[in-house]
Parts: C-alpha cells; structure tokens; sequence
C-alpha cells in the first residue's frame, strides 16, 4: 500500500495553560490556540497527558471545548481528545460534551478498567459497541498504550466495519506488524495516525498518513515542515526538518514532558501557563537543558519568534 499524500496530516495535543492558582487561565488559552488558526495543524484538546485532562472537572471540560471552537472552528481542525474512561457511560458523557460544543470530530479511548486488569476481546467489543450506538459524533478510536494492552486489531476492523461515524485510527503503540495489519486493512477507509513524530516515517512508508506530537504546542511550524516535506517528496528536507523534531521531542520528554514544555514557552514570551497539581513546576536544570536544545536546532528562525 502506498500513501494517498492528499490525506497527510499531523495533530498537536494541546497544552491547558493553568493560572497559579491553579484555574484554567482562559486569557493564555485562547493566545496558544490562535497560533494553530490557519497553520494545518490540527488541534486535540482536553487530554490526559498533554492537556492534563484528569485535573479537569466536567464543566471545565465543557469550558475548555467550547473556547477551542470558538478560536479554531472553521480555521483547523479541532478535535475533543478526553482521558481513558472506566466505563462506556463516562466515553459516552464525553462524546455528548464534544458534540454539545460544536468541536470538528472526538476521540474514543481505549476502556481502562482500572487495577492493572485487562478486559477481554469481547469486552471490549461490548464497550465500544455501546459507546458508538449512543454517539453519532465523528470519531476517532484510539489504540493506545498507556492502558497497558492492545486493542486485537481483528476487533478494530470489525468496529469500522460496523459503524459509518468512524473516520480515523489513532496508534500508539510501538509494534510495526500490528501498524502494517490496520493500515493495509483501513488506509483506505480511515485516516490512521501515530502517536508521536519517532514513529511518523514509519507509518508514513507503511501507507498511514500522519502523526500526533505534543511538541507542536511549541514548535507548531517544524511538525507541519515534516509532513510538508514527506508530501512534496523532498527526502533529504524530511529527514532534516523530522530530525530537528525528534531532538526536541527527546529534549522536552527527557526533562519533564508538558512541564517543561509549558516553561520553554513562558520562557519565550509565549502562553505555556503553570502546570496543575498534582504536578510541580519544570525544575530550573531541567529548563536549561530543554532550551540548549532549541537553540541547537534553530527552532526560533522556524517559528518565526
């Protein structure tokens, strides 16, 4: 399978700058996501990692999409992305939040059943069965490592097979057989995308058609350069530009992951905001190090700041 280059794409996990006190500081959100307006690249909000989704209440929640709408609807794609739910009515509540908001499409995540248990095949089925019978949103089912298993990608097909609403596949996991078994079976059906730029050239040569990265939340013109590159067919400019991606992305993960990464933007007159309890502040070593690297690779003439 060769890649339709048309569909080509790359979504940044957006940050939810705090205030100090610890509530959503509303100003500074809508100043990071007006610099994704026009950009190409497509925007999720509310996660549990990147937008430290689990800090938020329910109406936060609400807030946090209908302001997202407000700054990026009709200007790039924006997505409702949420956390990995314990039931189908939690994934269910959410898919109405993301609906009630007006967001582009939303995120179906993987159960997560909690206590290091795994739920079976059948299950799983079961779970995903009731959540899209109850929602008619544009969704995308994610695959994702973080709940400690892998969704059988048999289970999957039958899922696109079955319900019309779904429209993308995100993976996240690190296995290139079980990568290559959905995209020659959906490439065609679905948009499928990879968490993270380390696996973008793979899924790319495999025939999928994008990456999700947190590190577009500061370097929102290099991710899109990437993918830029791979569809003009410019080799040596991808490999360039992807290369300068994954010494930042290994710079901030390697320092703290989104605290750090909320610092370099402070840092850089930008809107990061502070971090939300139970998470502490980028320590100042850990800020030297992340920054040593952004100017190594340039990122300033890139971004244009």
């Amino acid at each position: 399978m060769t890649a339709d280059t048309d569909r080509y794409q790359v979504f940044t996990i957006s940050i939810t700058p705090f205030a100090q006190d610890g509530s959503i500081d509303e100003v500074a959100l809508r100043r990071h996501l007006a610099k994704f307006a026009g950009s190409g690249v497509g925007v999720y909000v509310g996660g549990g990692g990147s937008g430290e989704g689990y800090t938020l209440s329910r109406d936060e929640t609400a807030r946090l999409l209908a302001i997202a709408v407000e700054e990026l609807k009709g200007r790039t794609s924006i997505r409702a992305m949420g956390v990995e739910p314990r039931t189908a009515r939690q994934m269910i509540d959410f898919l109405d939040l993301a609906k009630h908001a007006g967001v582009d499409a939303a995120q179906v995540y993987s159960l997560d059943v909690g206590h290091g248990h795994v739920p079976t095949p059948r299950e799983l089925d079961a779970y995903f069965d009731e959540v899209l019978s109850n929602s008619d949103i544009p969704a995308i089912l994610s695959t994702h490592q973080s709940v400690g298993y892998t969704i059988p990608a048999s289970v999957i097909i039958d899922l696109f097979n079955r319900y019309d609403q779904l429209i993308g596949l995100n993976i996240s996991h690190q296995d290139p057989g079980y990568l290559r078994t959905l995209i020659d079976a959906l490439g065609e059906r679905a948009d499928i995308c990879v968490g993270g730029p380390h696996l973008a050239p793979l899924a790319l040569a495999l025939g999928g058609h994008g990456f999700l990265t947190s590190e577009g939340n500061l370097a929102p013109r290099l991710c899109r350069s990437v993918i830029d590159a791979a569809h003009a067919g410019d080799n040596a400019l991808f490999l360039e530009r992807w290369g300068k991606l994954m010494r930042l992305f290994m710079a901030l993960y390697g320092n703290g992951g989104i605290r750090v990464t909320k610092a370099v933007l402070e840092h850089q007159g930008l809107a990061g905001g502070y971090p939300r309890s139970p998470r502490l502040p980028s320590e100042p070593e850990a800020l030297t190090n992340a920054l040593t690297v952004v100017e190594e690779i340039g990122l300033a003439e890139i971004e244009g700041w």
